[in-house]
């Protein structure tokens, strides 16, 4: 398991590496950084952190190449820093396993934000907030969802010991305790965004979940704040389902999971 309050920066700019260390720093994470792409993949592999800020424009590989390689080991989040404008840029981002991306320049407070938001995510059922959490905003309480028909669980969602149960929604299997998805037997090999996305569209069951009801649910909070979602956060939610369906094996066409809700969002199939 990797640790919580461990954070990689991988970055060449040495102002911009050293403003996100303070600001990680800050908020209660021992920092470790890099100024290469080698480097930085050499520095998850040994320090295990649960975040990564990964610059896009490195002198020796790229970021979308050091995403992929992060990817083949470490199931940290990492979120994309690019100097470039190309939305086109961003998506193969969020594709190479990225979880979330900041354009520079940026704010320190949305970097806060965004660490924030993905530190609030439960690594495991049941899990309080992790003690790296870096804002003082309160963790909100688990959603109670309209569970499909066909979702299989042994036990209520509120019995402690149900939270390893795993659920089965046609041939899927998904293990929150353990944050394992098997589809006919075959586990997949999902990044935590991916999960926590699975996961949530399992819990809804039949109810529709739109783009901004799935960026809350990955900030950790309530569906119905009503907090300001952009249009690029919910084009991060389209990659992110798109890289799931790919997973899976699942043709949006005749999907066997996810089905697309056309202007509205996503929901269970059943």
């Amino acid at each position: 398991m990797d640790s919580p309050r461990v954070a990689v920066i991988v970055e060449d700019d040495q102002d911009i590496r050293e403003l996100i260390s303070v600001v990680l720093n800050q908020s209660g994470f021992e920092v470790h950084a890099a100024s290469t792409g080698a480097s930085g993949v050499e520095a998850v592999r040994v320090n295990n952190p649960a975040i990564v800020t990964l610059d896009l424009g490195l002198p020796d590989i790229d970021g979308f190449e050091v995403a992929r390689q992060i990817r083949l080991f470490s199931d940290a989040y990492i979120i994309m820093l690019t100097g470039r404008a190309d939305e086109m840029d961003t998506l193969l981002g969020l594709e190479t396993g990225a979880d979330d991306y900041l354009t520079k320049p940026f704010r320190p407070r949305e970097l806060r934000a965004r660490v924030s938001a993905m530190m609030r995510r439960p690594r495991f059922a049941g899990d309080g907030p992790p003690t790296a959490a870096v804002a003082s905003t309160s963790v909100p309480e688990s959603v109670t969802s309209d569970v499909a028909p066909h979702s299989q669980t042994m036990n209520s969602a509120s019995d402690g010991a149900s939270a390893s149960v795993p659920k089965v929604v046609n041939g899927l299997m998904l293990n929150s305790g353990d944050r394992t998805a098997e589809v006919d037997g075959t586990e997949l090999e999902l990044t935590r965004t991916e999960f926590d996305l699975l996961h949530a569209l399992v819990d809804s069951g039949k109810q529709v979940r739109t783009k901004s009801d799935l960026v809350r649910r990955l900030r950790g909070e309530e569906y119905d704040v009503g907090s300001y979602i952009s249009d690029a956060d919910e084009r991060t939610i389209e990659v992110h389902v798109a890289n799931l369906r790919r997973k899976l094996g699942d043709d949006p066409r005749e999907p066997r999971w996810i089905k697309t809700v056309r202007g509205v969002g996503y929901r269970l199939v059943h």
